[in-house]
């Protein structure tokens, strides 16, 4: 008699990862503990996004490269941004502030800082065109600059709520987005301009039909929805048993679940020594963040009834400024080595861990 054998069953860690997404609504269907269905969900987004971006290649695949560069630049941050519209619609507004400055800075001080790490390590020192690094660090200053007058100057316009405030905010948006647009039409009618786009480099994911991608991109955007809406749903319950500040989850763990795919993509091509498309994607975050992200979730915060401002608090303006000037001294001379990305990187944990024992 022939023995009974069970099929192999090979999974990846995509599909381990999907299949936390599946976990998470049973678990939040079936009343589980906040703190597992927050870590499952958090999980779960991560494959998530990551699809997105491969819908995202294959459609900037078949677009050609600068219409593709615009779909990048549009869609790179989608996940993240959909995550941080639900917070805003759930009246979570200092969640969704502190994830516009904690992406800034995830992308400044550790993405980029794992690159630096990891690729001299590898490689040893690497070299970068230090005219795209100045041209990415002058676009990033005015970026902090036009998010730090609301915080600066709002303090003499009048309280937080004042509508004046208000007005304040939605014109520095406004500014901003008109930047991002101007940036995007000299980049598409110049070759060598930048794009402010995070997935913009070596696409590694171009087979596919459009509808396949159309079909991917739909239904990880569905899941990414869906997932969104738990994981803010239990962000209350969290906060409450962990002794997690709302603050601390916006700024640190909702920017790097959002972007860990675009993160991957960083550290991967640091590791094949191609340092200056690393940089583009860690830099071209960080404008798209700044000046895309930011004024989109202020004027949509309007339809929600929850008006969200550029006022943030001392803390992150610091935070995001001091990243800036770092990395601007370290990208002058067009040189990198292991021990700057480590220096990075120890500036991040040290700002993790000062966000994390800040007061509920």
């Amino acid at each position: 008699m022939k023995k009974f054998a069970f099929p192999k069953i090979q999974i990846g860690f995509i599909d381990a990862l999907l299949l936390a997404s599946f976990m998470a609504a049973a678990a939040w269907a079936l009343g589980a503990s906040p703190i597992l269905i927050f870590i499952l969900t958090c999980v779960g987004l991560i494959p998530l996004a990551k699809q997105m971006g491969i819908g995202t290649e294959i459609l900037a695949a078949r677009a050609g490269p600068r219409v593709g560069g615009l779909l990048n630049a549009t869609l790179g941050n989608a996940a993240e941004l959909i995550i941080t519209l639900v917070a805003i619609r759930e009246g979570y507004l200092e969640l969704a502030k502190a994830s516009i400055t904690g992406s800034i800075i995830g992308n400044l001080l550790l993405v980029l800082g794992l690159s630096l790490l990891v690729g001299g390590i590898r490689n040893g020192a690497q070299r970068f065109s230090t005219e795209t690094a100045s041209r990415y660090a002058t676009l990033l200053a005015l970026a902090v600059v036009a998010l730090s007058v609301p915080s600066l100057f709002g303090q003499s316009i009048g309280a937080p709520e004042d509508i004046r405030v208000e007005y304040l905010s939605l014109g520095v948006a406004g500014a901003m987005m008109l930047i991002y647009i101007l940036s995007l039409v000299y980049s598409l009618s110049d070759h060598n301009g930048v794009i402010p786009s995070p997935v913009g480099v070596e696409p590694t994911h171009t087979k596919g039909t459009l509808k396949s991608a159309l079909i991917r991109l739909g239904l990880a955007t569905a899941g990414v929805v869906v997932l969104s809406e738990i994981l803010v749903g239990v962000i209350e319950p969290v906060i409450a048993a962990s002794g997690v500040s709302e603050f601390f989850l916006g700024i640190i763990l909702v920017p790097v679940i959002g972007n860990v795919a675009e993160h991957f993509v960083a550290v991967e091509v640091a590791l094949r020594n191609q340092l200056e498309l690393s940089l583009e994607v860690a830099l071209g975050s960080c404008l798209q963040i700044a000046l895309l992200v930011a004024p989109l979730l202020v004027f949509a915060s309007l339809t929600m009834g929850h008006p969200l401002t550029l006022v943030f608090n001392t803390f992150e303006v610091i935070s995001v400024v001091a990243g800036v000037a770092v990395v601007a001294l370290i990208a002058a001379d067009g040189r990198s080595n292991w021990l700057e990305g480590s220096v990075l990187v120890a500036v991040y944990a040290i700002l993790a861990w000062a966000f994390f024992l800040m007061p509920v």
